[in-house]
């Protein structure tokens, strides 16, 4: 195995013209690319012919959007159907009544992680009284991938289609990752605007990890190439934002940049994710 894609949203038309309805117009203009519209089957097709295992995210944004969720058994069928291709994380709305137990049903799932958005679900993960859910991760051994920094979905648009990004400030994980020291967080897109603000907190908390999905590699800031490159490249993750932007193009650019590290691509991944060593 090359790689393991951190990131990776179903390209399924039922979820990009059901739970992103409205919202992937935003985003393709925001990334200046069309979404690809796949099955599953294509889908892990086109990561085998990689060498690439991607990681699928399920999707429960309800109480905040109104939109329809992509189930936690969904992902987990496709990564059944699919194992050489796919692993994946659930998705719990931190809203609902049921988000502790729904935790304990990702992990009966098989599922590795659970996936927030906290600017999509309207949530402060600061918040202590959301802590029973990542304590909830914590006790069932499941990593929290968490969505930081400016989001493309709803951006350029009037009033960010009602999006806040203040909610995916990274400094709002650091409480988070103190207060669960067990929990592998994942901040994913490196947090821009505020990425010196996540490097300052990866480099306090060991727990914390961040992806670098969302971004071409050869816009990365140079301050976040630096860390991935130094004293922080055992806790930096690839992952491209498929179908925002495709794999082929990530590992492409980080190949010409010099960046295509082991560590980065697969193993510190594999660790997190609590997945047999590649090699």
């Amino acid at each position: 195995m090359r790689a393991i894609d951190f990131h990776v949203h179903l390209p399924t038309p039922d979820w990009l013209d059901g739970s992103m309805d409205g919202y992937v117009e935003a985003a393709e203009s925001y990334f200046r690319s069309t979404v690809e519209r796949q099955s599953l089957g294509e889908l892990a097709d086109k990561y085998r012919a990689l060498d690439v295992l991607a990681v699928l995210l399920a999707w429960d944004a309800e109480t905040a959007t109104g939109r329809p969720r992509v189930p936690n058994e969904t992902i987990a069928a496709a990564c059944l159907e699919y194992p050489d291709a796919f692993t994946g994380l659930g998705s719990v709305d931190p809203h609902k009544p049921s988000a502790v137990d729904e935790v304990a049903r990702i992990a009966e799932l098989g599922l590795r992680g659970v996936k927030f958005h906290p600017s999509l679900q309207a949530f402060a993960p600061d918040d202590p009284k959301y802590w029973p859910v990542f304590a909830a991760c914590e006790r069932h051994g499941l990593l929290a991938l968490f969505h930081t920094g400016t989001s493309g979905i709803g951006a350029r648009q009037p009033g960010g289609q009602g999006i806040r990004i203040d909610y995916a400030h990274p400094l709002k994980l650091d409480a988070v990752a103190a207060a669960h020291p067990e929990l592998t967080v994942v901040a994913a897109h490196f947090g821009w605007p505020w990425q010196m603000d996540l490097i300052a907190v990866a480099l306090h908390k060991t727990n914390v990890y961040i992806d670098i999905s969302g971004w071409s590699p050869k816009r990365i800031p140079p301050e976040v190439v630096r860390e991935l490159k130094g004293r922080l490249s055992g806790q930096f993750l690839w992952g491209s934002d498929f179908p925002f932007i495709a794999p082929e193009r990530c590992l492409a650019e980080l190949d010409e940049l010099g960046l295509a590290s082991p560590a980065l691509l697969r193993d510190n991944a594999a660790r997190v994710l609590g997945l047999p060593d590649p090699a």
